[in-house]
């Protein structure tokens, strides 16, 4: 499944639409906090046991400066405190509608 559309439905919002006509909308707020990225989800380390990482946010922590197309299997979000180094894959979009809010 691949996305046809990604874009920022409302100041809260990006909608993703997908190659079967569905869309799903995605909180700023759930995609900042479910950042996919060692830095913000911890390191996996032995007996996959996840450290997580506590960091105070910074202003611009729900802000999306640009959304890039990386390679045809993610998207990398800029943040507007300087974050960006989270690959969004397809896969990960779609499941995260799943998760908290």
């Amino acid at each position: 499944m691949k996305p046809t559309a990604i874009k920022q439905t409302d100041a809260e919002t990006i909608t993703v639409t997908w190659d079967d006509r569905t869309e799903t909308p995605l909180p700023i707020t759930l995609l900042r906090d479910e950042c996919p990225c060692a830095e913000c989800k911890g390191e996996t380390i032995l007996m996959q046991q996840i450290l997580p990482v506590l960091k105070p946010k910074l202003p611009g922590h729900y802000s999306i400066q640009s959304i890039t197309p990386v390679g045809s299997y993610a998207i990398q979000i800029s943040w507007g405190d300087g974050h960006a180094t989270g690959l969004y894959s397809w896969d990960y979009l779609r499941a995260l509608p799943g998760r908290r809010t």
